[in-house]
């Protein structure tokens, strides 16, 4: 089953660029994709671009509504994903804990939905 791990942060929470800091959790993303590589149970993974560059749409009455930025204020932002391909849950969760922003921000972990 493939299982999505979204990773959230707020921007002031996380370490800053060029601080030893920082350095250590990029350090801590490339183990961890290599882990996933290694382990084969990775599908995809990638990091976006900061929220001030999001468009988000809402069709209301027939018309499209485009909004810069999120749709919700909220304090934690999506910054990236990883797609595993995993047996179960628990095996998801074990990889999603590797994730070094779950030491300061949130990764949800939700199974794909599969349509037959």
């Amino acid at each position: 089953m493939k299982y999505l791990a979204l990773i959230y942060a707020a921007a002031e929470e996380e370490p800053q660029p060029n601080t030893p800091e920082f350095n250590e959790m990029m350090a801590g993303y490339q183990t961890a994709s290599e882990t996933y590589v290694n382990d084969d149970v990775f599908v995809a993974g990638q990091a976006l671009q900061p929220v001030e560059t999001a468009t988000s749409i809402r069709i209301r009455d027939g018309k499209a509504i485009l909004t810069d930025g999120p749709f919700a204020e909220t304090k934690e932002q999506l910054g990236g994903f990883y797609v595993f391909e995993c047996d179960t849950l628990d095996d998801a969760i074990k990889y999603a804990k590797m994730i070094p922003t779950a030491k300061y921000g949130t990764v949800e972990v939700r199974p794909i939905m599969t349509f037959d």
